[in-house]
């Protein structure tokens, strides 16, 4: 299996340079388990087997620790865009298709032109999302639930049974994963999603984080001119956190898994809407700003989001990520930051210092650097801090 991170950092505190201590390099974009071996991923980097390596939930920075255990009978909502995806949607519930097996749950399945009570005011609002969005792939075959143990697992253990773009949303996650395998309960007014992507070439899928990060700002921005309210500016922070006013406000979770000469991504969401704890939120912000300002709805800013993803992402396939790095960097925290990168002397007792620039991203997804004598340097974390940028390894370029 293929992991990608989406993890909580904790805020840098040194206002000029940041002091990264160096530990044992790890790589953290990827690693493939043991039982696979690398002779199976023809297009795929080389990369390291690390199977200690465990993934990172976004809603574990919009949420907080809980005891609660996920349901026992856990409600799925099917519904589609269209007739075409409601007829699949039919057949995923006929078939008894969706499970979540490695959970221990059980699953009921409805269909939404079936429903006969409505959902809690404050439930997600299927109509209103698909009235929004406009995509042809993506996002059209919805999967709902009120309550869940993770969006993600339900992506993930479906994924290959699921059409390319399926979304799974939930107002509350029970058991979204966080690091060392805590349990964090992601409250209501979180946007809450995963979805699924296909894909063939594995040296291309590190990138896809980015450009759901991308597609996330890009939606903000949109939903923000077409409401009349006040902008709001969020960033990315490398490799796949959303900050406002420099707070974290949402994160990013990639895992996926290599079968029948595919890689089955599974790309998960987590976005303060509405919820001001445990840091802010976007609605929060809204309101300082201007009092009278309309309150964003996480039905319009998903359906945003899809729409700007599907074009993002039709960009990415047919041009690579380059042809989307100068929007990218307008959106990013890190051009031009100084970071200094300490390194073991020759004879191990002692930490040598450089001072790096930060100038993008390399073609493999990791830090482009430039040191103050001119040398190329490519940045890569150790795997072990909490904070990217408090634990990053140089390797010079060629």
């Amino acid at each position: 299996q293929v992991l990608f991170t989406g993890a909580k950092f904790s805020a840098l505190i040194s206002p000029s340079f940041e002091q990264l201590m160096i530990s044992q390099f790890k790589h953290i974009f990827f690693t493939a388990s043991l039982s696979h071996s690398l002779g199976k991923f023809p297009n795929f980097p080389s990369i390291l087997p690390l199977p200690h390596l465990k993934a990172f939930s976004a809603s574990h920075v919009i949420g907080r620790k809980m005891e609660s255990e996920a349901p026992d009978r856990t409600l799925l909502l099917l519904g589609g865009k269209s007739n075409e995806e409601n007829d699949v949607a039919k057949v995923l519930k006929d078939n008894n298709t969706l499970q979540l097996h490695k959970n221990g749950e059980e699953v009921e399945v409805i269909l939404h032109p079936e429903l006969e009570t409505p959902f809690e005011d404050d439930a997600f609002q299927i109509g209103e999302y698909f009235n929004s969005l406009s995509t042809k792939r993506f996002g059209r075959l919805l999967i709902y639930s009120p309550k869940l143990s993770s969006t993600h697992d339900v992506i993930s253990q479906n994924n290959s049974d699921l059409p390319v773009g399926t979304v799974c949303v939930a107002d509350v996650q029970l058991k979204g994963r966080g690091r060392s395998s805590n349990l964090w309960q992601s409250p209501k007014g979180c946007l809450l999603f995963s979805f699924s992507i296909q894909m063939e070439d594995g040296r291309v899928v590190p990138h896809l984080q980015y450009v759901v990060c991308l597609a996330m700002t890009e939606a903000i921005k949109a939903i923000c001119l077409e409401k009349g309210t006040p902008r709001l500016d969020v960033r990315i922070k490398w490799p796949n956190d959303l900050y406002l006013g420099g707070l974290k406000v949402g994160g990013i979770l990639s895992t996926s898994v290599y079968r029948s000469k595919k890689f089955y991504v599974s790309a998960g969401v987590g976005l303060n809407v509405g919820n001001e704890k445990p840091t802010t939120c976007l609605n929060a912000t809204l309101k300082r700003v201007n009092p009278l300002s309309r309150e964003l709805k996480r039905e319009d800013i998903i359906a945003a989001f899809f729409n700007k993803f599907e074009n993002l992402y039709d960009v990415f396939l047919k041009q690579g990520f380059q042809a989307l790095e100068g929007l990218y960097y307008q959106t990013w925290l890190h051009s031009g930051q100084r970071v200094i990168v300490q390194e073991s002397s020759d004879d191990q007792d002692q930490f040598v210092e450089n001072v790096v620039t930060i100038q993008g991203l390399t073609s493999s997804g990791y830090l482009l650097g430039i040191t103050d004598d001119g040398q190329m340097c490519e940045l890569h974390p150790d795997g072990n801090s909490f904070d990217f940028f408090r634990g990053l390894i140089k390797r010079k370029m060629s």
